[in-house]
């Protein structure tokens, strides 16, 4: 209709390019689909916007002849459209584009650092991260879903600082004593120690900046025999193997996990053979990229001890990915306290590998809390952690059921995290989640189950096949139907994964309309009425998996 609509623009008025024709969608007495395009070029043919509107609406009247029942002008140039129902009974079945096919994505998310806690953070990151990979995938893209984290750095050095002031030096036997299902709370304290201890001490931060060194030595010579080798070797195991379990729970898969020591070689080598070329510059001792030259500001990339940060890191992680998938498209998912950092390291790459920096798409979020919450800081030990989210969660769910379910639990989570727009902040209120009475994963879920539990008590062989003749309950929901594509459509274009879960909520609320007023079973339209209720429970069950959450036929 888009189409057909600036093809009508150009013979009308004269204007070839047409890049703002849009249609919307107004309250269903006006119509199916709405545009004020009229509105828009009128000052560009010399008639105002309502007569413009009514000579388009004269031509459209035949190039949508096959789709409409009626196009009506309004108010000062609004074009009403409503489409016939074999045109909504087709859009209801149309399947989403798929221009993304053949194209390769990595998608990073998540980012967990060994050594430290996984915060609600990394929790949020990984189920965003996997709904857009979802997303993508429907749209015809081959995705990889990569996660990345620091397994050396200063932070790695304070959390073995500690461990080695507790243990009275470098004793991997004592590493033994330390309860398995506590190791990861046990790093994460010895972390916070580590930080507290940098910043109010002198000598302890000396000493943790040498450790530091030696790490990276450990790292680069894969030494698994020394006492701080057996040490870092297994504390950085005993992390990736609770990421394992912590993703397995939240069932969250990823394609490759890049540690920071990956990267660390082709960091080093990325920026010292820029260094050659004028992209980077020496500043006592150290390499910078000058970023005040294109608005920015300017960050190291080696330290003056030549070890990379992570700027420097961050350039040996592109060149990675590109080396194992050769992507199309690159998406990276952070904090949005990483915005200012991540725009310098791109601008940087910019200077020497332009297309995979133009090829990069780097979205952030705000910071994750409960209602009321305070400010995370895993430094200070501060953290709102990725398992306190799942615990309150399932706290909540034990006060509305006796039987808590994981998959209503997990529901819950997810939705609530992917409903609200990614960029802001992210309030995760536990009884709002799991509330089966409002806009909700187990909501979504329970009316998903309601609408199979309706046609399990059919004979499958009645759905009609022809849907026509609808009343208006009937007609509103099929409209609603329609919409899907288009919704999931612009999802995947917008990267957008709230927009599905308002089209699903607004879906239930459409067919709860319906339903209240008519029968299905027994009914004499029950052939089309279940015609119906098959395509919304299979629109429901699409959008729920979209967002990763199971779609139970019984709850």
């Amino acid at each position: 209709m888009e189409n057909r609509i600036r093809q009508a623009i150009a013979e009308a008025a004269n204007i070839q390019d047409i890049k703002l024709v849009e249609l919307s969608y107004p309250e269903e007495v006006f119509g199916d689909y709405a545009t004020n395009v009229a509105l828009k070029v009128a000052n560009q043919t010399g008639l105002n916007p309502r007569q413009l509107a009514e000579k388009l609406s004269d031509d459209l009247k035949i190039k949508l002849g096959d789709l409409v029942d009626s196009i009506e002008v309004a108010g000062p140039g609004f074009i009403n459209i409503r489409l016939n129902e074999a045109a909504l009974v087709e859009a209801s079945r149309e399947r989403s584009e798929r221009p993304l096919e053949g194209q390769v994505v990595v998608a990073e998310f998540s980012d967990p650092n060994p050594f430290k806690d996984l915060h609600a953070g990394h929790l949020y990151t990984s189920v965003v991260g996997d709904a857009i990979a979802n997303l993508l995938e429907t749209a015809g893209a081959k995705v990889y879903r990569v996660n990345y984290g620091g397994d050396v750095g200063l932070h790695a050095a304070k959390a073995i600082w500690s461990m080695l002031q507790e243990f009275g030096g470098e004793n991997p036997a004592k590493l033994a004593d330390i309860n398995v299902k506590k190791r990861s709370e046990w790093m994460a304290q010895a972390y916070v120690r580590g930080s507290e201890a940098y910043e109010s001490d002198e000598i302890a931060q000396r000493s943790i900046q040498d450790l530091n060194k030696r790490i990276y030595e450990v790292q680069a010579e894969h030494d698994t025999n020394s006492a701080l080798g057996q040490i870092y070797w297994t504390t950085r195991k005993w992390s990736y193997d609770s990421f394992n379990d912590f993703y397995a729970s939240i069932k969250v898969k990823f394609d490759r996990f890049y540690p920071e020591s990956e990267a660390v070689p082709l960091g080093i080598a990325t920026v010292r053979q820029q260094l050659e070329r004028g992209v980077f510059e020496k500043s006592d001792g150290a390499v910078v990229f000058k970023g005040e030259k294109f608005g920015l500001h300017t960050r190291v990339f080696i330290n003056s001890q030549g070890l990379p940060t992570y700027e420097g890191k961050e350039l040996g992680l592109f060149q990675l990915k590109k080396r194992d998938y050769h992507p199309d498209r690159s998406i990276i998912i952070t904090g949005n306290e990483q915005e200012q950092y991540m725009a310098v390291v791109l601008k940087a790459l910019e200077q020497f590998e332009p297309e995979l920096a133009v090829s990069t798409t780097h979205l952030s979020h705000g910071l994750v809390r409960l209602s009321g919450g305070k400010k995370m800081s895993s430094r200070k030990g501060i953290i709102l952690k990725a398992t306190d989210i799942l615990e309150v969660a399932t706290e909540a769910a034990k006060e509305v059921s006796d039987a808590v379910d994981e998959r209503v639990v997990l529901a819950a989570i997810k939705y609530s995290m992917l409903k609200q727009r990614l960029g802001g902040d992210i309030i995760f209120e536990p009884k709002e989640s799991v509330s089966v009475l409002g806009n909700s994963g187990p909501y979504i879920q329970y009316a998903h189950a309601r609408a199979r539990s309706i046609l399990a008590k059919a004979d499958i062989n009645a759905v009609s096949k022809d849907v026509a003749n609808l009343n208006g309950d009937e007609r509103s929901l099929l409209l609603k139907l329609s919409r899907f594509t288009a919704v999931l459509n612009q999802a995947v274009a917008e990267l957008s994964p709230h927009l599905l879960c308002t089209y699903l909520y607004e879906t239930t609320q459409a067919f709860n309309r319906f339903y209240e007023s008519n029968r299905v079973i027994g009914d004499p339209r029950e052939s089309i009425r279940l015609s119906l209720v098959l395509m919304y429970a299979d629109r429901l069950r699409e959008g729920l998996k979209l967002l990763g959450i199971e779609a139970p036929d019984h709850l």
